[in-house]
């Protein structure tokens, strides 16, 4: 994790910790790395979730990048994944989007994307990082006629849309789909991407505001939508955060399928119709027991990366898997796209639904889920560091591993995108493993907290 970026990009809270003027540096430092290489005039296009602070963010971004010659092309509010494909579709030098994605409406955030459509590695990011911090002195500013120009297009929600249309070789007809948009990224494309492939939708938490983006809403908070589909007779519902990279489901009963049993149902049907490369799928240490049994009475190779869908993306483009994502609803689908996409995963799922003639609840069978409690403790970002050299919580984890033994698991990790130490403990006895993650979290509340 680097100075300034951390697993999913630049973030803090907006105008304070992720001030315009840091924008504007990171727009300036960005155009120079990113388009070192480029013999014609760089452009790069900026895209922004729905939260008060990324049209201010947008335009100081764009500020840096036409001061150092490159051209600002502004697609606006549209989910990150379809930053991702638009870049390479648009042939720009690279991609930008303004988005905290789940975390409240305070924190903002900037995420890289190079000329093909992928996250940047960690060897590029500290490259921007090092120009920003060590010698700003070396991004060169241009003037006169060597400015860069800022442009609108607007068709990309639409051109993002045809995209997602185009993985399907069918259609969504007779399906009853709720789909709650967390009044984030996805209320420009959701509703109009379910009805033109044919299903009845449903569609709420769609009115964005500037404030309530991921407010009691979306994958973050998904009761509402538990409710919503009990009550409607829905065959399912799906639910996506604020940039919409992420997708969590409900069962036709209201019950949560998550992440881990959408990338085991989509991953067992590819196996079936030979379309799973090498037969496995990624997932990181932080998914469920559960999962790796599935995968192994499916005869599917299970892979764990690092917490984050960069690690993921990472392991799959070097061993050429096509699926992978994490608990938390980030699904990577290589055979369509560069990153994680809620709606790409939405469609994905549903149509199995269609194919199979199952319910969401016979399909999320084939996976167990263990039960598991996550402890977030806050810690300040520079007290994170401490949380591996420390004997006392080191020793605190290892002592409660050993309670365990072999019928779970214990995690502790710093978030890579929040001020926080997570805690996770898996087993059989969801009373046990709560005791286990809170005696863990109080030692480094007292020791880091």
């Amino acid at each position: 994790m680097g100075r300034l970026f951390g697993t999913d990009g630049a973030r803090g809270v907006a105008n304070t910790e992720l001030s315009c003027e840091l924008a504007m540096q990171i727009g300036r430092a960005a155009a120079v790395v990113l388009t070192k290489h480029t013999s014609r005039k760089p452009k790069i296009i900026i895209g922004r979730d729905t939260r008060i602070s990324s049209a201010m963010l947008e335009s100081a971004l764009a500020a840096g990048l036409c001061s150092v010659g490159a051209d600002a092309e502004l697609i606006g509010v549209i989910p990150t994944p379809a930053v991702a494909y638009l870049v390479s579709k648009y042939e720009a030098d690279a991609g930008v989007m303004i988005s905290a994605s789940h975390n409240p409406v305070e924190f903002n955030g900037i995420k890289l994307f190079s000329s093909t459509g992928y996250k940047l590695n960690d060897e590029i990011e500290e490259e921007i990082e090092a120009l920003i911090l060590d010698n700003p002195q070396d991004i060169p500013l241009k003037e006169g006629i060597e400015l860069g120009r800022i442009y609108r297009r607007r068709s990309a929600p639409y051109d993002y849309i045809n995209h997602i249309k185009s993985t399907l070789a069918g259609d969504l007809k007779g399906m009853r789909v709720a789909v709650d948009c967390a009044n984030g990224s996805a209320s420009t494309t959701a509703e109009t991407l379910f009805e033109e492939l044919g299903a009845e939708v449903a569609v709420f938490h769609a009115e964005p505001d500037g404030t309530n983006i991921n407010k009691d809403c979306g994958s973050t908070h998904i009761e509402s939508l538990m409710e919503y589909v009990r009550q409607n007779d829905c065959q399912l519902g799906v639910a996506f955060d604020g940039d919409a990279d992420r997708c969590l489901a409900v069962d036709e009963n209201g019950n949560l399928v998550d992440g881990d049993q959408i990338i085991a149902i989509c991953a067992n049907h590819m196996k079936q119709h030979g379309t799973l490369a090498k037969d496995a799928a990624v997932v990181t240490v932080m998914s469920n027991l559960g999962f790796f049994k599935f995968a192994e009475r499916a005869g599917i190779h299970s892979v764990a990366t690092k917490v984050g869908d960069r690690y993921v993306l990472e392991e799959m483009r070097k061993e050429g898997y096509n699926i992978g994502g994490e608990q938390s609803g980030h699904i990577i689908f290589t055979d369509y796209a560069t990153t994680g996409d809620g709606q790409l995963s939405a469609v994905q799922l549903i149509h199995i639904l269609k194919e199979t003639g199952k319910t969401l609840s016979e399909l999320a069978d084939i996976m167990e889920r263990f039960p598991q409690v996550t402890v977030n403790i806050k810690v300040s970002n520079d007290k994170k560091a401490m949380l591996d050299s420390d004997t006392d919580i080191q020793h605190e984890i290892q002592r409660t591993s050993g309670v365990l033994g072999n019928d779970g698991r214990i995690l502790v990790r710093a978030s890579g995108t929040e001020p926080l130490i997570r805690v996770m403990a898996e087993g059989k006895d969801k009373n046990e493993i709560q005791s286990l993650a809170d005696g863990i979290a109080a030692v480094i509340r007292k020791k880091l907290g």
